[in-house]
């Protein structure tokens, strides 16, 4: 009888804590008008970025030079942040994997809340992306970031932000809105932790999460960068609660716990949604989030959540499938979101800066260098400033119709066989290209049409090259069928041995 109403007593309490939560987050959200006329106990408070001469300044940004952390919270409970919001004006390409974000609640030494900037606000890969969820939307292109993750504190909680890339933030401006109020004794803490395997290593699978303490999961994101071509999201994934051996939470299939089927495309939603997706190319990206609000996962111990890195295997020569269901060398990255009441354990060390993006930057080849000895058989050729793109510019080429090429050199140091990666620009008035090294095509025509300024990588086919200059051409085959224009833009490349 005592363990049966043990068992009931953590429902409930877990129900009441989880109630508590989401009218947190209706409240903070406006997405629950019932009650909106009731009046509330607290104070409304927030830590901004405003300028110290609110009366007669409009320096409403701070900047954070390489290496160095800007506080952006410091409150003194008890109370509970509602709302966060930021926007970024920095140099670094992938900067928003570059700015790391802590969270320390009631002055622990460890925070409960570690990971980059782009991730925890639900996109992943150091991008800029739109999309709108209930707990995150991100507007502007990518570049406002808002959350609505209720987090209550007792004593205090203290937010920071960390450069950890090479390259000044001129200008972080940011609000984080609470209220100063009693907390509910049963009321847990929020933590967010970022993890990454680049890549995914063989032979066991990707772990999520690994939680001791008493609490409620509450939202996955999953970041993948294909390594091989075709479908990645065949892996299942498993939730073991509170030490079991046999997980009591089973999946059927990558996309399927991420609540679509028959693989992924983009979307968004309340709950699961998918802001970056690429297709199944090599280097093809994808961001997907999985928010348990209505369906959190209890736990009253502990929770280790895992998912298999498992899909089709390509013959590379045959272009033959090779397997439907086996394990890829993809990278993945993820943020797991829960609540609990314990002090959390340590977690584990997270890479460092541009160890969490994809290549280090010294390796990118700047093409806005090379507009003075590019060649264009019509319009101009001119470096444009972009921030966020590596350097902080891009070389910007302007022809007015079709057929027309652009020559770019391309020093190679040593002789070897090279895989080059194209970091390229769409935008809503570029066009369709096709790529020729040294007078020979190589890889597949590509069309950078898009409604918003975004970065897209890929990877053409490795060649075998000799050491000095070769050639890069590019040719314009078109604008895409809507024909709004077809302008380049070209950030830079890698050049780096195939492996």
């Amino acid at each position: 009888m005592h363990a049966r109403w043990t068992v009931r007593h953590r429902a409930a309490a877990a129900a009441l804590l989880l109630t508590t939560a989401l009218v947190w987050t209706a409240g903070a959200q406006g997405a629950g008008l019932e009650g909106l006329e009731r009046l509330r106990e607290g104070r409304s408070m927030r830590s901004s970025s405003a300028d110290p001469n609110w009366q007669d300044g409009n320096g409403d940004a701070r900047p954070i030079p390489p290496g160095e952390t800007l506080v952006i919270a410091d409150l003194a409970g008890p109370g509970v942040i509602q709302h966060i919001w930021n926007t970024v004006a920095a140099e670094d390409r992938g900067y928003s994997r570059l700015l790391l974000v802590r969270m320390y609640w009631d002055g622990e030494e460890e925070p409960s809340v570690v990971c980059p900037l782009g991730d925890f606000f639900g996109v992943g890969h150091g991008l800029d992306r739109s999309f709108i969820s209930e707990p995150v939307r991100v507007s502007s292109e990518g570049r406002a970031r808002n959350c609505y993750w209720p987090m209550p504190f007792r004593k205090s909680a203290r937010i920071t932000v960390t450069n950890e890339g090479e390259r000044p933030v001129h200008a972080f401006y940011y609000y984080v809105d609470w209220v100063q109020r009693d907390v509910p004794d049963d009321a847990a803490y929020f933590h967010a932790m970022y993890r990454q395997e680049h890549p995914a290593v063989m032979g066991r699978n990707y772990l999520l999460a690994d939680i001791a303490g008493r609490g409620h999961y509450v939202g996955t994101l999953l970041n993948v960068r294909q390594r091989s071509i075709s479908w990645w999201g065949e892996g299942d994934d498993f939730f073991y609660i509170d030490g079991e051996e046999e997980p009591s939470i089973r999946g059927t299939g990558s996309e399927d716990y991420l609540c679509d089927a028959w693989g992924l495309r983009s979307l968004e939603g309340p709950y699961y949604g998918v802001p970056v997706y690429e297709k199944y190319e090599m280097l093809s990206r994808t961001t997907a989030y999985r928010w348990h609000i209505p369906d959190p996962v209890l736990f009253t111990t502990s929770l280790r959540v895992e998912i298999e890195h498992k899909g089709a295997v390509i013959d590379e020569e045959t272009g033959e499938m090779v397997s439907g269901f086996r394990e890829r060398e993809d990278d993945f990255s993820s943020v797991a979101f829960w609540y609990q009441t314990e002090p959390h354990k340590p977690f584990p060390p997270i890479p460092h800066g541009y160890d969490r993006l994809y290549y280090p930057p010294k390796a990118v080849v700047e093409a806005e260098a090379l507009v003075d000895r590019a060649v264009a058989t019509a319009g101009a050729v001119q470096r444009q400033e972009l921030g966020g793109w590596s350097g902080g510019a891009q070389l910007f080429w302007t022809p007015e119709e079709a057929e027309q090429e652009l020559r770019l050199p391309l020093e190679v140091p040593e002789d070897g066989e090279y895989a080059i990666t194209l970091l390229l620009t769409k935008s809503w008035d570029y066009g369709v290209f096709e790529f020729l090294l040294d007078d020979e095509p190589i890889g597949k025509t590509i069309d950078l049409s898009n409604d918003a300024v975004a970065a897209h990588e890929v990877m053409l086919p490795p060649v075998a090259l000799t050491a000095g200059e070769h050639t890069l051409l590019v040719r314009n085959v078109g604008s895409n069928a809507e024909e709004r224009g077809c302008f380049f833009g070209l950030d830079g490349w890698l050049l780096l041995p195939h492996e």
